[in-house]
């Protein structure tokens, strides 16, 4: 600073001035600790009660539930992309199941093409496309060989169609429940664009009996723990990269659009492009979740295109906890833990237990799992970090000791 600077006398400033607040952390101290634990258990617990723990000890992974947990994993990722929609926008998706399939899809194209002569039919085409005796590729698999070009099509895909989408119904400004039903009406068309056999995806059987990837097996013990990693790593990852973005300036207008749309438009904001970020945003979260979920389960088909699909996501987001982002993980476990349990034990009543489940939150849990939580500790007296820096006494900002009040000039007083 100029020495001219540093003796200017500082303006005398009301004594109501309040700072604004300052942008909190990304995590508080015990969110840090809780991501370090996760990051613990997904990197070192779990490969090491897998891989190195016996298979008759009691603290053995077993193999199935690596594969179950890393598939929950992949469906947390589009809770969170939900929540990302939902919760912090407004926009209620019900076709969020489209982008998870198209990112499976890509991913399952290039897994067929790695399965090479080891096909039934020992052809360098997939064996479905021999069995319709398809002479060659469709022009659409032209990259599907190459891991590169997979890797960035799992990304550009579901984004690029989600754009183009959002574009068109934004600019229109069509929302609420219409924007809801056209999402799952486009998610309806695909699923039956994608039964068709001469479309080369498939048909109703899809992509299946995958055999490498990078020309590494996939039935090996270390490359499905490989994967169930790189599937913790990347939720958390997206965690962290959601949690920034929400408490960003542009996370803040996006709750301004969900909370009153018209009265960010007065304040001089155009809506479209940030809900249109968001949203393809959300989409490439997906897509990735579906990429990563293929080779763990082994088959990829229309049915995860089903509009059920898609409701489940919204019901994993609404019984963890919208705009929490934390919520929408742990409904995701929640319901997919006591689906797996319920599928084998009650199968005829699975969807009785789902359904009561959605009532039963919508009704008496508005919040979720962790709104419930947060009330039973505010009921038990215990306050966040969070509740207890708003209940402190606002900084003042006084003007300096040697400042001079000025006496207030009558009206007309002056020349």
């Amino acid at each position: 600073m100029s020495g001219t600077n540093a003796n200017r006398p500082m303006e005398a400033l009301p004594s109501g001035s309040v700072s604004l607040p300052s942008p909190g952390p990304l995590l508080t101290r015990t969110g840090w600790s809780s991501f370090i634990v996760a990051l613990l258990v997904v990197c070192a617990l779990a490969p090491a009660l897998n891989l190195i723990v016996p298979a008759d000890s009691a603290f053995h992974l077993s193999d199935y539930m690596v594969g179950l947990l890393g598939k929950i994993m992949c469906y947390a990722i589009c809770a969170l992309a939900m929540d990302l929609i939902w919760g912090y926008t407004g926009i209620l998706s019900l076709g969020h199941g489209l982008f998870f399939a198209l990112g499976g899809y890509v991913m399952g194209m290039y897994l067929m093409r790695q399965i090479g002569l080891d096909g039934n039919y020992k052809s360098e085409l997939p064996d479905f496309m021999v069995f319709l005796d398809w002479k060659e590729l469709p022009w659409h698999w032209a990259l599907s060989d190459s891991f590169i070009a997979t890797l960035f099509l799992i990304v550009a895909v579901p984004g690029l169609v989600a754009f183009v989408f959002g574009y068109f119904a934004f600019r229109s400004r069509i929302k609420g429940v219409y924007f809801s039903i056209i999402t799952q009406a486009l998610t309806f068309a695909a699923l039956l664009l994608f039964f068709r056999n001469e479309t080369g995806f498939g048909g109703n059987n899809g992509f299946t009996d995958f055999k490498r990837i990078l020309g590494i097996p996939l039935a090996t013990p270390g490359m499905r723990m490989t994967l169930f990693v790189l599937t913790g790593l990347t939720l958390l990852g997206f965690f962290l990269w959601a949690r920034w973005l929400v408490n960003s300036k542009f996370g803040r207008v996006l709750q301004a659009v969900r909370d009153a749309e018209s009265r960010v438009m007065f304040c001089g904001y155009n809506p479209l492009p940030y809900k249109l970020t968001i949203w393809t945003i959300s989409a490439v979260m997906c897509g990735v979740a579906g990429a990563l979920y293929v080779p763990q389960v082994g088959i990829i088909n229309p049915g995860e295109m089903s509009t059920a699909n898609s409701i489940e996501i919204a019901i994993w987001a609404a019984v963890g906890g919208r705009a929490t982002l934390i919520g929408p993980i742990i409904g995701a476990f929640i319901v997919n833990g006591a689906k797996s349990f319920l599928t084998v034990s009650f199968p005829e009543y699975w969807l009785y237990f789902l359904g009561g489940l959605f009532i039963v939150v919508t009704l008496f849990m508005p919040q979720g799992v962790v709104g419930l939580v947060k009330t039973l500790r505010g009921k038990l007296g215990v306050r966040s970090p969070k509740v207890q820096a708003a209940e402190r006494p606002a900084s003042v900002v006084l003007p300096p000791k040697d400042a001079q009040p000025q006496a207030a000039t009558p009206t007309g007083a002056q020349a």
